[in-house]
């Protein structure tokens, strides 16, 4: 069979624009879902065969329901991300901006416009849809007046473009990940990043800093870190940490096994291809070639002794 793709729906989201940047997307089965752990859930039970889901936006942060699918949820492993540029429109059927009463959209798209609608629209209600494209769905059957969505979303619903480009912050990008069942990840490229979950032992002082020495300590830069509360106790954390590099990378492998040993639960969320930018250059320490000499030195010393 082949491969489908779940996405977060209905047809017209950010989601579904980051889906279709996807050459192998093309001509593939798509499947729009009412919501994130819908997504997640098409995954897990094999209805999909990959997810796609909003992780973080450079303006609002991180999606906390995507992390959560990841973090807590049985396991999910990402094998792609997309960056895709977010702007926004106001669309309505017809009426003009002075006439607008209600203006629904997804809270994450609120957020990214609130300055915009503050100045000019000072008097709206502002309502709650789970997607942009549901709210520019909404507006289409008469419930709302206007939707803050995607141009693409209001084209589909037959919406008229009162405002573009509303958006408080130009440039802003939504991070989207995709995730599969767990399996081997993608082949190492160079340029590649790696996510995972720590849960460390309370009950251990500096237990924090102690990872993030075993990753300093292998010259392995960061690029994020979150933390999100573990349910099953109060003051008790999970951290998410993504950095550059692959799980086959020597260094970056060292470096798991060896939270793997200190922490009280380390879960792999994937190697996959980096999106965005260029993996700095690594020191001479820090390269393949260093670690191999190093495994070569100590076993020549376990089997033979110091050398001169």
């Amino acid at each position: 069979m082949p491969d489908s793709y779940a996405y977060l729906g209905p047809a017209g989201t950010f989601a579904q624009q980051a889906l279709l940047t996807i050459p192998e997307v093309e001509g593939a089965p798509m499947m729009p879902c009412s919501g994130v752990p819908a997504v997640a859930a098409a995954v897990r039970d094999g209805s999909a065969t990959f997810g796609l889901m909003p992780l973080e936006n450079s303006v609002e942060g991180p999606v906390p329901t995507t992390t959560d699918e990841l973090v807590l949820g049985e396991p999910l492993q990402i094998v792609r991300e997309v960056f895709l540029p977010v702007s926004f429109v106001v669309a309505s059927r017809g009426a003009q901006l002075d006439e607008l009463r209600t203006l629904v959209s997804h809270p994450h798209a609120h957020a990214q416009v609130r300055g915009w609608v503050r100045s000019h629209l000072p008097d709206v209600d502002v309502v709650t849809a789970a997607s942009t494209a549901e709210a520019a769905s909404l507006v289409a059957q008469g419930k709302y007046d206007a939707a803050v969505c995607a141009s693409i979303a209001a084209a589909n619903n037959g919406l008229t473009v009162l405002a573009d480009g509303v958006e408080d912050t130009t440039g802003a990008v939504t991070r989207f990940v995709v995730a599969a069942l767990p399996g081997p990840p993608p082949a190492m490229t160079g340029n590649d990043r790696t996510t995972f979950v720590v849960h460390i032992r309370q009950e251990q002082p500096g237990a924090l800093s102690g990872v993030l020495v075993e990753l300093a300590a292998r010259s392995i830069n960061l690029t994020r870190i979150e933390s999100r509360p573990w349910r099953e106790r109060i003051g008790e954390y999970h951290f998410i940490l993504e950095c550059e590099g692959h799980i086959a990378d020597p260094r970056v492998g060292d470096a798991l096994a060896a939270l793997f040993r200190i922490c009280a639960e380390v879960r792999f969320i994937g190697s996959y291809p980096r999106a965005d930018r260029a993996n700095g250059a690594l020191p001479e320490q820090a390269r393949d070639a260093a670690f191999a000499d190093a495994a070569r030195w100590l076993a020549s010393t376990r089997e033979h002794g110091a050398r001169r």
